[in-house]
């Protein structure tokens, strides 16, 4: 069948049309992956970096900073007969610190240090350094910088233990003056570590003391293995009640009972509930995020929190349910402190609704393993603000001791 020439232009028009369409579908198709592509390169050069598909001001985590301290050299030559003993008290935040003060005296004097036993702030609440921490690791890390006990003799009484105070941060002039006199006296001391003030700040000449106290903070103690897994099977419950974060969650240091109390009262050292609650929202979490609070037992104080926020948890919401009657009976305040330093350690972000000592070795912890998203809360004048205006100054001005221990 003969076809005109009207019928031929038209299919050549239309074939013309097909192939014009083609091309601008593969153009677009290179354009959007060239974009694409130079997205991901720019955002690679950034320090920090938004998580592609998440909802709020979410960072990408830093490298992991490797220790910059060298272990110190064995002393044989001047260890002594005696022995240092201390007990941890008051909570994780305090551990690390009495270790550090603990491992420099007895290194200071040649003498051997007796593991500690923990004990909580109830009468009677006292546990066993291994019901807590890992023994074989305390005692691995230290060797060849302090000789370590796992008990103190039977033979050393307590007559012949004299109890020495001493201040958080200790100094070798502090220990040549006021302790090495009592312990060449009567052989043995007992330490226990006063804080007459937080304080984290950055070491800026390195010295031998300075790396002993580098180990002992930082490098010696871990949680021992049912604790450990206590603490990893509610960070994963966290991220898998965070399926519209990416997996992200926040963990909030805030804990009624203390917000009442004086060294909360006056300067603006703390936050409330609901002042929290307007922070998080104002500078930019939406309500599917997910916020783990250090808070023990649900307070209808927090019912302010959860209206901003409805996927709120503690620990009793999200601990395996087997282990419940172990870790949160009313004998077991100090496992409850370590798990909830733990958490806001590994958490995306913290924020500390009270300033003090938790909050700083926390901070000392997330440092260490690029962690740093750590935002301390303010009372916002407008309606939003960027996250980046509240980033600890301890990340911000590197001025945590950890900027002196890791690089």
């Amino acid at each position: 069948m003969a076809l005109d020439a009207r019928q031929v232009l038209a299919g050549f028009l239309t074939l013309t049309m097909f192939a014009m369409l083609a091309n601008m579908i593969k153009r677009d198709h290179f354009d959007a992956n060239h974009s694409e592509a130079n997205n991901v390169k720019t955002s690679e050069h950034n320090l920090v970096t938004l998580r592609r598909g998440s909802n709020g001001p979410w960072k990408e985590d830093g490298l992991e900073l490797k220790p910059c301290w060298t272990k110190p050299a064995s002393e044989e030559a001047q260890q002594s007969e005696g022995f240092v003993t201390f007990s941890l008290t008051n909570g994780p935040e305090y551990h690390v610190s009495q270790i550090a003060d603990a491992v420099i005296v007895a290194r200071y004097l040649g003498a051997t240090l007796v593991l500690p036993d923990v004990r909580g702030s109830r009468p009677g609440d006292k546990s066993n350094f291994e019901d807590i921490y890992d023994a074989d690791k305390f005692v691995e890390s230290l060797n060849g910088v302090v000789r370590v006990a796992k008990y103190q003799p039977t033979e050393q009484s307590a007559r012949n233990l004299a109890v020495v105070r001493v201040p958080n941060r200790i100094t070798e002039d502090y220990i040549a003056e006021h302790i090495e006199p009592i312990f060449r006296t009567k052989g043995n001391i007992r330490l226990a570590t006063y804080f007459p003030s937080v304080n984290m700040r950055k070491i800026e000449q390195k010295s031998n003391i300075n790396s002993v106290a580098c180990l002992a903070m930082f490098g010696v103690l871990e949680l021992q293995s049912e604790v450990h897994e206590v603490v990893n099977s509610m960070v994963e419950r966290l991220k898998t009640l965070s399926r519209k974060s990416d997996g992200q969650f926040i963990a909030v240091d805030l804990r009624v009972e203390i917000l009442g109390k004086k060294g909360c009262q006056g300067m603006k050292s703390c936050y409330s509930p609901q002042e929290i609650a307007l922070f998080l929202r104002n500078i930019g979490f939406d309500k599917d995020t997910t916020v783990y609070l250090t808070q023990s037992r649900w307070d209808s104080s927090l019912d302010a929190l959860k209206d901003f926020f409805p996927k709120i948890y503690t620990k009793e919401s999200i601990m395996p349910v087997d282990k419940k009657a172990k870790f949160l009976n009313s004998e077991a305040s100090e496992l409850e402190k370590v798990i909830d330093f733990y958490i806001c350690s590994q958490s995306d972000v913290f924020v500390p609704a009270i300033s003090g000592l938790f909050y700083a070795n926390v901070a000392g912890k997330r440092i260490a393993s690029g962690k740093t998203q750590i935002l301390v809360p303010a009372n916002i004048p407008g309606s939003s603000a960027p996250a980046a205006d509240f980033l600890s100054p301890y990340v911000s001005k590197k001025n945590h001791l950890a900027y002196s221990c890791f690089c």
